[in-house]
């Protein structure tokens, strides 16, 4: 199986990295094929509302340019999709956002492509913010049919700077749990996943 990590903060090697790579650690180590993916830093732009994805039904935005269509295959690829974002302003990043209101746009257009796959959000914080974050990711998860494992906890690290998330003890048991859980509940669903409503 596969699961694809998604970086929403455009900092390199930050602590919303650290976090989603503790999830991927776990993973791994059960037997997954795992990526973590850049979308921070990379300029991805919003939805346009142009409904080209209705009308060409290709699992493709229209718009060419960025990103996107590069990391939604990778989504559409993966049996299970980690979200993590760094809290800006008590929200996710805009690049992250971008990707959000893309992704569940033009998989909805593509007769609910997301429909089953495992989705779970991690978020690195400083202090405050993380829970409206961590709803903002799992509401496109939930609008696309998919199913979300909980873990110890929200799935939030705290720390400001660089590494600092990694003094975070419990944030880190908790990614590693939240590992297991995605292991668990992927091979459960595995042999019954094409027969997930999707309409």
């Amino acid at each position: 199986m596969y699961a694809v990590a998604i970086n929403g903060s455009p900092r390199k090697g930050g602590n919303t990295e650290l976090l989603l790579k503790e999830v991927l650690s776990e993973l791994h180590d059960a037997g997954w094929e795992t990526e973590l993916v850049k979308v921070g830093g990379t300029a991805i732009r919003g939805c346009l509302a142009c409904d080209k994805c209705f009308k060409n039904q290709d699992n493709q935005c229209a718009t060419k340019k960025d990103k996107f269509n590069e990391i939604y295959a990778k989504m559409l690829k993966a049996d299970a999709m980690i979200l993590g974002s760094p809290t800006y302003f008590a929200a996710v990043s805009a690049d992250l956002k971008a990707l959000i209101e893309r992704a569940g746009y033009v998989a909805y257009a593509n007769n609910n492509a997301f429909s089953g796959k495992i989705g779970a959000a991690v978020v690195a914080v400083r202090r405050g913010g993380a829970t409206h974050v961590y709803d903002t990711i799992n509401h496109m998860f939930q609008m696309s049919r998919m199913i979300m494992p909980g873990s110890t906890y929200w799935n939030m690290g705290y720390g400001l700077n660089k590494g600092e998330v990694l003094e975070d003890k419990e944030g880190l048991a908790n990614m590693r749990h939240l590992g297991k859980c995605i292991d668990w509940l992927g091979k459960a669903i595995e042999p019954t996943i094409a027969n997930y409503p999707k309409a």
